[in-house]
């Protein structure tokens, strides 16, 4: 699976982005699709992840209430919608695939076999 991230930019304090990653496979709808990010001297940590038909979702607590992340299988594309942006957002955003079972709810970097490059996203104060 090769993924592939793309929406990243430079935006104020309290703005918006919408990130998208598009994986090339026939059977997207069988990878639970996450998003990580890191930050510059930082551990990757994990953002959101959403499972096979999009019906359940899993946010870290500090991006709660103002990211959210879907999917669209029709599409091969999984979305991470992003406001009230803070300048702690600023990171580099990866998504990855995951096609095993987790026993972290597929919160952990380990639960992924798959990896996009990586799109960077810069919030300004």
């Amino acid at each position: 699976v090769q993924l592939q991230a793309s929406g990243g930019g430079l935006v104020q304090t309290g703005g918006f982005l919408r990130l998208s990653c598009a994986a090339s496979t026939r059977t997207f709808e069988n990878y639970v699709m996450g998003w990580f990010r890191q930050a510059p001297g930082k551990e990757r940590e994990f953002v959101a992840r959403v499972s096979w038909s999009g019906g359940s979702t899993l946010y870290a607590d500090f991006v709660r209430g103002r990211f959210t992340i879907s999917r669209d299988n029709a599409k091969n594309t999984v979305y991470l919608e992003m406001s009230s942006l803070k300048p702690e957002d600023t990171a580099k955003y990866y998504c990855a695939a995951a096609s095993s079972a987790s026993y972290s709810g597929w919160s952990k970097k380990d639960d992924y076999a798959y990896w996009g490059q990586g799109t960077k996203v810069t919030v300004s104060s």
